[in-house]
């Protein structure tokens, strides 16, 4: 953790202090200069975290993504235009913002994330297996309401008495 706090200070010290650098050479008060700074290197953190959050979401990246690109290249614009011309130059001018920017990708990716919750409807498994199919169940057997007379056989109603239908005596 004291590695990530070293580099993550001297790498974004020398982002905001080229930002500033810059700023400033084209004409900007000195307040302005570490607005523009601080504006440039924080929303890339930002933006990080926004993309962290909307992904553990399942919301769009999109914008967001792009914007991030954008930073990163404002703060890359800076540390190149500070440096002295021969392509080496360019390129160890670009290490701090590199470096910043990489440490803030891999602090924000290591972090963990948790799956969505389930909804309440749906069963804590796997979500990619196949639902299972249920057995189907057998209709219930169809009974006649109570109110309705159950009639015997005809050989057991005695002719002779019908008040006494389906008893047997």
């Amino acid at each position: 953790m004291l590695i990530l706090l070293a580099i993550g200070t001297m790498a974004g010290a020398a982002a905001f202090t080229h930002v500033h650098g810059l700023t400033v050479a084209h004409g900007q008060p000195d307040w302005i200069g570490w607005a523009n700074a601080v504006a440039v290197e924080l929303m890339a953190i930002y933006l990080g975290l926004e993309i962290r959050a909307r992904r553990q979401d399942g919301r769009p990246v999109g914008l967001v993504g792009v914007l991030l690109i954008a930073f990163a290249l404002l703060s890359l614009a800076a540390q190149v235009a500070e440096a002295e011309p021969p392509i080496w130059g360019w390129i160890v001018a670009a290490v701090p913002s590199l470096a910043f920017l990489a440490l803030v990708k891999v602090v924000l990716s290591s972090a963990p994330t948790t799956p969505p919750a389930p909804e309440p409807d749906q069963p804590q498994g796997d979500w990619d297996d196949e639902p299972e199919t249920a057995e189907p169940v057998p209709p219930a057997p169809v009974m006649p309401p109570a109110s309705v007379a159950v009639l015997p056989p005809a050989a057991v109603v005695q002719p002779n008495r019908p008040e006494v239908v389906g008893i047997i005596r």
